[in-house]
């Protein structure tokens, strides 16, 4: 078990979010869901959490209340394996969603996220003008392109 568990506050939809990703991830299943009790901030019996694996990276998705709210500050990257898996998580966590600059977008939640080639870092690192070249591409950018970037770093 890992020692390391994100945790996400929603303000009542961490029982949809937590179905959603687990759809949306291979290898991902929901957990355990806790619910208020007596005397608790929250009507009794309504969701208060709901543990959950995204391809056994651990989460707990909470319920608790509108007092805060997702920021990009924090966002989850998926390192995608070939166009066709960038353009499948852009298109579901887009839908109710916003996309972004340079492959991040937030979904129906708030929650941020970098959907990304796997070897973005081969693509904007190494060799200066090369990567120069395939960041001003990314840039210019909402979803990711991986021959576009494979291109313009290539000159």
């Amino acid at each position: 078990m890992s020692k390391i568990t994100t945790f996400l506050w929603f303000d009542t939809e961490a029982e949809d979010a937590a179905r959603f990703y687990v759809d949306l991830f291979p290898n991902s299943r929901l957990g355990q869901v806790a619910r208020y009790g007596d005397g608790a901030p929250k009507p009794k019996g309504e969701v208060m959490t709901v543990g959950f694996e995204l391809d056994g990276t651990p989460f707990v998705a909470l319920n608790g209340g509108p007092q805060y709210k997702f920021t990009e500050a924090v966002s989850f990257q998926i390192a995608c394996d070939g166009q066709a898996e960038i353009d499948r998580y852009w298109e579901k966590l887009t839908e109710g969603g916003q996309p972004g600059p340079c492959g991040w977008l937030k979904d129906r939640f708030g929650v941020s996220w970098q959907v990304t080639p796997g070897n973005m870092a081969a693509l904007i690192g190494g060799d200066p003008p090369a990567a120069a070249r395939a960041v001003q591409a990314m840039m210019r950018m909402g979803k990711l392109d991986i021959a576009a970037l494979e291109a313009a770093r290539a000159g």
